[in-house]
């Protein structure tokens, strides 16, 4: 007998624009997902920067999706935001920033193509700074592993869905 656990395919995508601090805060997240998941065979991490359109292929193949990025919500500097669902498509048209309207146009054409994956959630963090720079802030580093720990405890959850 097959787990279910082994099956199911999570796919992590941290996109952004290193330029511009906070900005970068998915791709920054990365290297910390990479290290804490990489005993698990079944999750694809894709650094996704801005690549627009060209993430089309992964999120339509993708059955679990995990998206992270910096979310302007208006919150303090640092703020840990959770989306889910309907929920993210709707956001990326408050959010202003160029990767993110090709963005919101790859998850509008896989909803057309009848490609959407299973389930989708976003996670990310009110940026602090968005002046240019490669570095984040201090603020939002510190709180990288508060943001690691979210995202892994939703893959944990998708592994122990029944």
């Amino acid at each position: 007998m097959i787990n279910k656990e082994q099956k199911q395919r999570i796919t992590i995508l941290g996109i952004g624009n290193t330029l511009f601090s906070d900005e970068g805060v998915g791709v920054h997240l990365l290297p910390i997902l990479e290290e804490a998941l990489k005993d698990d065979k079944n999750i694809e991490i894709i650094e996704g920067l801005t690549d627009g359109m060209k993430l089309l292929g992964p999120v339509e193949d993708a059955e679990y999706l995990i998206i992270i990025d910096a979310i302007n919500a208006g919150k303090e500097g640092g703020t840990i935001i959770t989306l889910v669902g309907e929920e993210i498509p709707a956001y990326f048209g408050i959010k202003m920033s160029v990767h993110q309207l090709g963005f919101q146009e790859v998850l509008f054409a896989a909803q057309m193509r009848e490609r959407y994956p299973k389930q989708i959630v976003m996670f990310g963090m009110q940026p602090t700074s968005l002046q240019l720079g490669v570095e984040l802030t201090e603020t939002n580093q510190r709180k990288l592993g508060e943001l690691a720990e979210v995202v892994i405890d939703q893959v944990n959850r998708w592994r122990h869905v029944s």
